[in-house]
């Protein structure tokens, strides 16, 4: 049996009691990860599982010594693989939280505590790395010597990872004087398990997720339908190399992947299943990639975070990343939306702090030192909040419906 994560009473569901495969099922249900469409089950085998707890051990580098303060929802793979069976797995103590909670999270992180369990390891979304700042903030102005307290308590952390959604780069640098710690950004999926990470001991390049895990296979792939797979290799590589086609140096493309993380297949879904493999059996990830300055940059999902305007192919995350170091915007989420002369336009949404009412026209005027024309939003939306699931990611396509009266994206 197996139960399914759902936003209300969870579905426990009975399978063959001697499959073919052994395998576990992950069946997400709701707005808990798919940000594009309806989510499907994802059929992971046990040899799946295994292979990226033993990835991930040998990328990070975990021993039976460390100690990880896991404050993540358990219906996800960040959460239960990666901050959950890779401690079990490797023999380390995992520290479990019943929620997050900003206050107590630091409580935990900090040094010599009474229990004499010092945490090593921690891992959050993006969002979670802001709240933490913002109660730091807080308490900076409260009282100097919290937060000095507070800085400290990351002295004995070796290793702090954020992924689930694209990393702000004012999250990372805010972090990075808080803490000390330049935060490892990777990338992965829940079909996939984790395919790019930073270096544990190097460069983390703001924007970047490294290259591939141990065991991982990654291209970068352009249509092509005169081509045998019917797409042209832009670059191919697995974690000790690249190689990228002579004359498209810079191109980006969708990212493929193989490997023996990737899923089995989508449960009772064989179209899907077969839709999502390439000819030659690569998994066509739907997001957008280019490998440039010897690592793998993700552009953001092909369906909504690449703006097709005017010729130019158009990454809303790097948009968004470069909106976030306003001096007045806490959060924003930028679309494309159809235009008759340019084909997209670019759209934002913002929350300002302290509720400022941020004017178009003062937006364009200071994006204009800091972005390309074509870049800059031409429609502008102030809204107090904006929606995410769980796992602090924005449904783009939902953003569109409710605030921009349905234009298709």
């Amino acid at each position: 049996m197996y139960t399914s994560a759902t936003a209300g009473r969870p579905k426990v569901h009975r399978i063959d009691s001697k499959p073919k495969y052994i395998y576990i099922l992950v069946e997400l249900q709701g707005d808990l990860s798919g940000t594009t469409g309806r989510p499907k089950g994802v059929v992971l085998t046990y040899g799946n599982i295994h292979c990226n707890i033993t990835g991930m051990i040998s990328a990070w580098e975990w021993t039976s010594n460390d100690v990880i303060l896991h404050v993540l929802p358990l219906h996800h793979v960040h959460g239960v693989v990666n901050a959950l069976m890779v401690p079990l797995y490797c023999g380390a103590t995992c520290v479990m939280l019943p929620k997050f909670d900003e206050k107590v999270v630091w409580e935990k992180l900090a040094v010599k505590r009474k229990t004499g369990i010092d945490i090593t390891i921690f891992m959050a979304v993006p969002t979670i790395y802001a709240k933490l700042i913002e109660y730091y903030e807080k308490s900076e102005e409260e009282n100097q010597l919290a937060s000095q307290f507070l800085s400290a308590s990351c002295e004995n952390i070796r290793l702090m990872v954020s992924g689930s959604a694209a990393l702000p780069k004012t999250v990372m640098d805010k972090w990075k004087v808080i803490s000390g710690h330049t935060l490892l950004e990777r990338y992965g999926m829940t079909e996939l398990g984790m395919v790019l990470t930073n270096p544990l001991h190097g460069e983390r390049i703001p924007g970047a997720v490294g290259n591939p895990f141990p065991g991982v296979r990654v291209a970068i792939s352009k249509p092509n339908v005169y081509s045998t797979n019917s797409y042209d290799v832009i670059a191919k590589g697995n974690s000790t190399t690249t190689n990228v086609t002579k004359g498209m140096e810079g191109e980006q493309g969708e990212l493929l992947v193989k490997g023996p993380t990737v899923f089995k297949e989508y449960w009772k879904n064989p179209s899907a299943s077969k839709s999502s493999f390439t000819k030659d059996g690569w998994f066509k990830t739907g997001d957008t990639a280019v490998f440039k300055d010897g690592v793998y940059r993700i552009m953001g999902r092909t369906s909504v975070d690449i703006i097709k305007s005017g010729g130019y192919k158009i990454s809303a995350l790097d948009i968004e990343r470069h909106l976030l170091e306003h001096p007045d915007i806490s959060e924003c989420v930028v679309v494309g939306l159809p235009d008759i002369t340019w084909g997209q336009r670019v759209a934002a949404v913002i929350v300002t702090k302290s509720n400022h009412h941020l004017k178009l026209f003062d937006l364009k005027s200071w994006c204009r030192d800091k972005l390309p024309s074509y870049q800059i939003p031409s429609e502008l939306k102030n809204v107090s909040e904006i929606p995410r699931n769980a796992m602090g990611k924005v449904n783009k396509k939902e953003i569109v419906k409710q605030l921009f009266n349905g234009r298709k994206v």
